[in-house]
């Protein structure tokens, strides 16, 4: 099951040319993040853990331009977990259609804060990841 939010195009979205700006889709992409992490309770895990999430590389198709209006559906889904590192994969399309206005793969990883290095991803950390591969998959 894939974790999907809506983002309705304000006019503050919106640059000189009257489309999306490109680096206003990473802000719409870090937000269907954290939503995701919202519903499926991974936040409280990493609130009250010592771990906290990195974004390392973000690998983005621009498609279609967004304009006013226009309402953008963000699909997330968990592409792949490594030893120390995931992927997550992202799509934007219109709402209610099949118009895709960008996709993403977005890799990043959990970082320790007590030694400030990507930790493994093994125990506790790693089902919490695998739950999120298998509630998105």
């Amino acid at each position: 099951m894939s974790h999907i939010i809506d983002i309705k195009i304000r006019g503050y979205h919106l640059d000189l040319f009257r489309h999306v700006n490109n680096a206003r889709y990473l802000e719409f992409l870090e937000e269907a993040r954290w939503s995701l992490l919202e519903s499926r309770g991974s936040l409280a895990f990493f609130e009250n853990s010592h771990y906290t999430l990195a974004v390392v590389n973000i690998n983005i198709d621009y498609r279609r331009a967004a304009y006013m209006g226009e309402v953008l559906c963000i699909t997330t889904t968990m592409k792949t977990i490594g030893n120390r590192s995931c992927v997550m994969r992202q799509l934007i399309t219109l709402k209610g259609t099949d118009t895709v206005v960008a996709d993403a793969d977005v890799a990043f990883v959990i970082v320790d804060t007590r030694t400030e290095k990507a930790a493994v991803l093994d125990g506790e950390l790693r089902v919490t990841m695998e739950r999120l591969l298998t509630e998105t998959a």
